[in-house]
């Protein structure tokens, strides 16, 4: 009788089975853990051994350019360091993936703003990571958005409001940059997304600086639609 040899496989021979493809890549699978517990070993050595030294001396030399900042922020000793203490540019640049590095990179866009250096500043800022800070990252976007309408790209200032009156809701930060992408809409004759952005700080922040000011900027882009 012939034999089926549909009934010489065994149960170890089918496909998908863990334990036979187990012992025949043995080898590959123990390289391929292996790497995989070198690459995380990396990442924390890494970390603690790395990020966390520089991030400290990172700390330890920006408070002479804070300080700089306090003092006169159009001095360049806040940009450029002062020979004894580095300047932002300096500890962005050697001390980037810190979080020193970061926040330099936002008081550069300020400084280059406060400077009429608006390319700078786009520069600068487009490299800072978002924090989740309430204040410092929605601010970051407005100078984004200053430094565009500076240069008249009126379309990226305006993108970049919208995202910093986004970003955090509330009464000090959104109407500030509401208010201002509404005279970037007026810029554009634009005058009925004016109003609306004007009506919104009327609506969502009535207890805002700008909401005490807002009805002559309504009227105005009322009369002009």
């Amino acid at each position: 009788m012939a034999i089926n040899q549909k009934d010489t496989i065994t149960h170890s021979d089918k496909p998908g089975n863990t334990s036979k493809f187990v012992q025949e890549n043995k080898k590959s699978l123990a390289f391929i853990g292996g790497a995989i517990v070198a690459l995380v070993l990396l990442y924390f050595g890494y970390q603690k051994f790395y990020l966390a030294p520089r991030a400290e001396k990172a700390s330890n030399e920006m408070f002479k350019a804070e300080e700089y900042v306090a003092i006169d922020s159009l001095s360049d000793r806040a940009i450029k360091g002062d020979g004894s203490y580095p300047g932002f540019e300096k500890i962005a640049e050697e001390y980037s993936s810190t979080k020193s590095a970061n926040l330099a990179n936002a008081y550069l866009g300020g400084l280059y703003l406060q400077k009429g250096q608006y390319q700078k500043a786009i520069d600068a800022l487009g490299t800072y990571s978002s924090t989740g800070s309430p204040v410092i990252d929605p601010l970051v976007l407005g100078m984004l958005g200053d430094a565009y309408t500076e240069l008249k790209d009126y379309d990226q200032a305006i993108t970049y409001y919208k995202k910093a009156a986004d970003k955090s809701d509330n009464s000090f930060t959104a109407p500030l940059f509401l208010k201002k992408m509404g005279l970037v809409y007026e810029e554009q004759k634009d005058y009925e997304s004016a109003a609306k952005a004007y009506n919104k700080i009327k609506e969502s922040y009535p207890t805002s600086y700008e909401a005490a000011v807002v009805d002559a900027y309504i009227a105005r882009a009322e009369a002009r639609k």
